[in-house]
């Protein structure tokens, strides 16, 4: 088998990104909010159903703005289970991260463990959209409301995802975005942060570029934080292909889960009552069910050119550099449970329906079942 990656950029014809590129080098403007980054903006905004959206260079960025423009020190209560980005931008932010452990179902952070982490040095929450899964918002909304502290959606896997018909990104008080190369909607490298209002906006408008409210004045201390106009032209591009790549994804989620129904030992993480899903990962559960754990699986799919991946794994606590901090001193089972048994498998637009026969074959095989996808 050709190696095949958990995920991979959808890659339009290059002669369609051409004229994107030639737009460009008529207007010779190439950074600093150009017509095109001010185009993919309103596009994005009208995509999404939200009103106010700021483009910066990529999801970190956007999650350090974010905290910046909060303007809060103190505590900051997350997951554990995340791309290391999300506490990353937490300390970065010179505030302290407080993992807090994730529901053993949706993998999101657990209200009732939020709610328990709270202490009079909290100042906001910050959960993950695990794997475009919904958070249980209703819940930490209340929590917030309660305790008078903002909640951050790191809302990096959760592009065009919708529950009860509305965007999540209208969630909190602020979401951000990644659009790095394997997510759903790229720009190459790119991010975006979702705003409550048009005040919050033009703050995190001028954080991303040094902190300049005019020509020559800083009123805040910035960083370079802007999306370039090439990058931009990509995610035009990539907007103009999105439906068509969405419905690619979900045509393989449900062949992957209809070739995957019964076999003992692995667990589909559920994607929710009422979402409209984007189907950015399919991520299993190994279970002690298997004939193989996570691990040993992990190496089979390897060696057959399959590239699965461990995703999140190992949790932020146990990483190098977090091991030393208080923080890590937590104890999160679910989010542990987790770590030790998901594997992601590939899911792209590009990817065949073949392949995905292939994979749900190697899985059925393990367990002597050689039922056909």
């Amino acid at each position: 088998m050709t190696p095949v990656y958990v995920t991979q950029p959808c890659m339009p014809p290059l002669g369609e990104f051409i004229p994107y590129l030639e737009t460009i080098w008529r207007n010779k403007w190439l950074s600093n909010a150009g017509p095109v980054h001010e185009q993919l903006e309103a596009e994005l905004a009208q995509y999404l159903g939200v009103e106010h959206i700021a483009l910066v260079a990529n999801g970190m960025i956007a999650l350090t703005i974010a905290l910046q423009a909060l303007e809060i020190a103190g505590e900051v209560i997350t997951t554990p289970f995340s791309f290391v980005a999300t506490s990353n931008a937490i300390l970065a932010g010179g505030l302290k991260p407080v993992f807090a452990d994730v529901d053993p179902i949706t993998c999101n952070l657990d209200p009732d463990a939020v709610e328990a982490a709270i202490t009079p040095h909290t100042v906001a929450i910050l959960p993950v959209h695990c794997f475009g899964r919904p958070c249980d918002t209703v819940r930490l909304a209340a929590i917030a409301e309660r305790h008078g502290i903002p909640i951050l959606y790191d809302a990096a896997h959760a592009f065009a995802v919708r529950k009860s018909g509305v965007s999540v990104l209208r969630e909190g008080t602020m979401s951000t975005l990644s659009f790095h190369a394997t997510k759903v909607f790229s720009t190459c490298e790119g991010g975006a942060i979702v705003c409550r209002d048009k005040a919050l906006k033009d703050r995190v408008t001028s954080l991303r570029n040094f902190g300049f409210i005019d020509q020559e004045r800083t009123g805040m201390i910035g960083i370079n934080g802007k999306m370039s106009e090439v990058h931009a032209a990509f995610g035009l591009l990539q907007l103009r292909h999105l439906s068509a790549a969405l419905d690619r994804r979900g045509a393989i989620d449900d062949r992957y889960r209809r070739g995957l129904a019964g076999i003992p030992g692995l667990a589909i993480v559920p994607t929710g009552d009422d979402v409209l899903a984007n189907h950015g990962y399919f991520p299993i559960l190994v279970e002690d069910a298997y004939p193989l754990d996570r691990d040993g699986l992990h190496r089979v799919l390897t060696a057959k050119g399959i590239g699965a991946r461990r995703y999140f794994y190992p949790l932020i606590v146990d990483m190098p550099a977090y091991r030393g901090l208080p923080a890590a001193a937590v104890s999160v089972p679910n989010a542990r449970r987790i770590a030790d048994r998901i594997l992601c498998l590939p899911i792209f637009p590009d990817l065949t329906d073949d392949i995905v026969d292939g994979i749900v074959g190697t899985l059925r095989e393990l367990v002597g079942d050689r039922k056909a996808a």
